[in-house]
């Protein structure tokens, strides 16, 4: 049985871990060839191996994604190395610093801003030229359930994750008509690494978290991932400019 993006070239950032990962392993699994971006050299290492092991082809590309000459080396190396590029998850993103809108630092604002917004427009700006020649696409960007709603003492990653919503929303009213989507899932809390540096693992902050969940718990990148996939695939091919909340119920309340 055929996967959902069998004989598809896909692109995921951020893929040496969490979410990324778990989506790179998910294209893989439907039928995808994959490559790999991340500026973590031994984990996007370690997704490549994962996928395959499990029968996949993938290729990993060090990339940065708040450096242009980068991200455009990155695209041009899928191209070379697969022939075209069908589906695109912008997922690269960090934390930042917790604190206050007048205490946050100037320096860390910008890292933030330059690595969740700015790298999900050059990714777009780079991908989108390509999938024009080809005369379709599909692109999902990282946003969150922060995107959608405030969170005290993540000035900058709520400002950036707003943001890749707008952004996303503008591509895709302006490529609709040349058969591109562009889409953003906002994820609620997830168990990733990332997570786990924001609770510090410690278990009174885990159960925060979790039980800021209507459903109870946290969620599984796998959960976002498979959302993501299905974003690309021809089975939502009549969505486009939705930021679709995979939060279990967080931005419901």
């Amino acid at each position: 049985m055929a996967g959902l993006v069998t004989g598809k070239v896909a692109l995921v950032t951020g893929a040496s871990s969490g979410i990324g990962r778990a989506s790179a392993l998910a294209f893989a699994r439907e039928g995808a060839k994959v490559v790999v971006a991340d500026v973590s050299v031994e984990g996007g290492e370690e997704t490549v191996r994962l996928i395959q092991q499990n029968g996949g082809e993938a290729v990993f590309v060090k990339t940065d994604v708040a450096q242009a000459g980068e991200v455009e080396a990155l695209i041009a190396k899928a191209v070379a190395t697969y022939g075209r590029l069908d589906c695109a998850h912008n997922n690269a993103g960090i934390e930042g610093s917790a604190a206050t809108t007048t205490d946050y630092a100037e320096e860390p604002w910008d890292r933030v801003i330059a690595i969740n917004l700015k790298g999900v427009w050059l990714c777009m700006k780079y991908e989108i030229p390509q999938m024009l020649k080809q005369g379709r696409g599909a692109i999902v960007n990282t946003s969150s359930a922060a995107g959608l709603v405030g969170a005290r003492g993540g000035a900058a990653y709520v400002a950036s994750k707003h943001g890749v919503i707008g952004l996303t929303r503008t591509a895709a009213l302006e490529y609709a008509k040349a058969g591109i989507r562009v889409n953003a899932i906002c994820p609620g809390a997830i168990d990733t690494p990332m997570m786990g540096r924001i609770t510090g693992h410690r278990p009174q902050r885990v159960e925060r978290m979790a039980a800021a969940e209507p459903v109870g718990r946290m969620g599984r990148p796998e959960e976002i991932a498979e959302a993501v996939v299905w974003l690309c695939s021809e089975a939502a091919s009549f969505v486009t400019g939705h930021a679709m909340a995979v939060d279990g119920g967080m931005t419901a309340q």
